[in-house]
């Protein structure tokens, strides 16, 4: 368990360092998008890590709001402006709003799980809509983040941002695989297997649904502070049951598998949907939706799956 620990963290690490190598070289337009990828596809990992106990979650544009109007509110009005805290800020506001409603939510699932987190989703929504303080249907813009309490020059802010993006996602990237191969998380596994045999074992499974929903929310706030730090405004959108459906979207298409095929997924979304709306501005939601079914017809487990496929079939070889 230690080796494969250390080879996830050492793997990590040297992919990590490669993005930021290669982000020195890529152009503009690709560094927001890689960062607008990296963003989301933090938030796709927390509904990954509730897909392996068996449910999905259509309701992460909460907490991906909820972190992101914290930011914003913490960046504009309390004058706090570094980039690694504001995550760690909106991560934190994002598990605190989930902290209530977790031990509830953890005793449905099915299409119970999944619509009561879209209904909290959608009041969050209401509320943002009607709330003229924090800028009603338009929302507001926030100020632009500082580094160490360094002001980023304009030159540099896009590079930064990835930068920034790129490192807090392969730090959680690898502290998700190694909980995925830890006792809880392998509990989560048998969950979704056989809810009833794991509770006769004398394991809680409403102590780790609850713990999963959490931890997913931090990842959520993570991810919305993030993407807000990104665009430089925060709307009420952001919580909307569309929002919350890219980030089911994102989990379909990788799978829960692979870490790595989460934020793949992500870049690949990112990708088609910017070629879309560029050539087929009035469709494009038709083009994703088609890329989607293609990848469902020909790859029904997710991108993850090629992944656990080539070891099965390097272990038959060797």
């Amino acid at each position: 368990m230690k080796h494969d620990t250390r080879n996830t963290a050492v793997a990590g690490v040297i992919g990590t360092a490669l993005l930021l190598a290669l982000g020195a070289l890529l152009p503009k337009w690709l560094l927001f998008l890689t960062t607008m990828s990296a963003a989301n596809g933090i938030v796709s990992l927390g509904i990954v890590l509730m897909m392996r106990g068996g449910v999905v979650s259509f309701g992460q544009g909460l907490v991906f709001a909820g972190g992101g109007y914290a930011v914003a509110l913490f960046a504009n009005r309390l004058g706090v402006t570094d980039a690694l805290l504001l995550t760690l800020a909106g991560g934190a506001v994002a598990a605190l709003m989930a902290l209530p409603f977790a031990p509830l939510l953890a005793r449905y699932r099915g299409i119970f799980f999944s619509m009561l987190t879209l209904a909290l989703s959608m009041v969050l929504y209401g509320v943002l809509v009607k709330t003229d303080a924090l800028g009603g249907s338009d929302g507001f813009n926030m100020s632009r983040p500082t580094l160490f309490g360094m002001r980023i020059a304009d030159a540099w802010s896009g590079y930064v941002l990835y930068a920034i993006a790129v490192a807090i996602a392969g730090a959680l990237a690898i502290l998700a695989r190694i909980y995925f191969e830890s006792t809880r998380g392998l509990v989560s596994l048998a969950i979704r297997e056989n809810e009833l045999r794991v509770a006769y074992l004398g394991a809680s499974t409403t102590r780790v649904m609850t713990a999963n929903f959490v931890i997913a929310a931090f990842m959520g706030g993570a991810g919305g502070a993030l993407a807000i730090m990104a665009l430089g405004h925060i709307e009420p959108n952001f919580s909307y049951w569309t929002t919350s459906g890219e980030f089911v979207f994102v989990s379909i298409l990788a799978g829960h598998y692979s870490v790595l095929a989460v934020f793949v997924a992500s870049f690949l979304l990112e990708l088609v949907r910017s070629f879309s709306s560029a050539y087929f501005p009035n469709t494009w939601q038709m083009a994703l939706g088609i890329f989607l079914l293609i990848v469902i017809r020909f790859l029904p487990r997710g991108i993850g799956s090629l992944w656990l496929d080539w070891r099965k079939h390097r272990g038959a070889g060797a």
